[in-house]
């Protein structure tokens, strides 16, 4: 492909997943929150990535200036690029992620910006509408549907949302991808 083509198609995914992810909702509410009594649980605010965030989240990883190493591999990428956008976690695997890790939701209804994982591979979900991520594929860091025969193939694709306020480092991990905190 034409590097001009490649341009215009970054362009064109960029302004659609702006469109995208300025309609997207970024609170969750009634979370369920880590340390609370067994008979009375209590409920915060889980603060996730504002449209911004998510903007800022695909410039990292559109940019050419990412990280793309030999020695790289889906997950290291995807870490990354969310630490050059600015949203820090605790480099885990895929498998990990996959399980559920602190300092993401598993969500049902993906958005610009989240993670799509399998066991064994991750990517940031782009455009969701058209079920498209960013991750490093056999050619190398591009794009491609994580409802393609081949990704359908891997097994259940699992959606988290990266939370901004996880204020809890270390102390609880998602209940096996259920988004229930233990």
């Amino acid at each position: 492909m034409r590097t001009g083509s490649k341009t215009a198609i970054t362009a064109l995914l960029c302004g659609l997943a702006f469109c995208a992810a300025r309609g997207q909702q970024s609170t969750i509410a009634n979370a369920n929150v880590h340390g609370a009594s067994p008979n009375r649980s209590y409920t915060r605010k889980i603060r996730t990535l504002t449209s911004d965030d998510r903007l800022a989240v695909l410039a990292s990883a559109l940019d050419s200036k990412t990280p793309r190493l030999p020695e790289y591999d889906c997950s290291h990428l995807v870490h990354s690029i969310y630490e050059r956008a600015g949203f820090s976690y605790a480099y885990a695997s895929s498998d990990d992620l996959y399980e559920g890790v602190e300092g993401f939701q598993r969500v049902s209804r993906p958005e610009t910006g989240d993670l799509v994982v399998w066991h064994g591979h991750m990517g940031i979900v782009i455009r969701p509408s058209r079920h498209v991520f960013f991750s490093f594929l056999h050619a190398g860091p591009g794009v491609d549907d994580y409802q393609s025969r081949y990704w359908r193939s891997r097994g259940e694709a699992r959606f988290y949302r990266y939370i901004k306020n996880d204020r809890c480092s270390g102390c609880r991990l998602a209940s096996r991808g259920t988004g229930e905190w233990k």
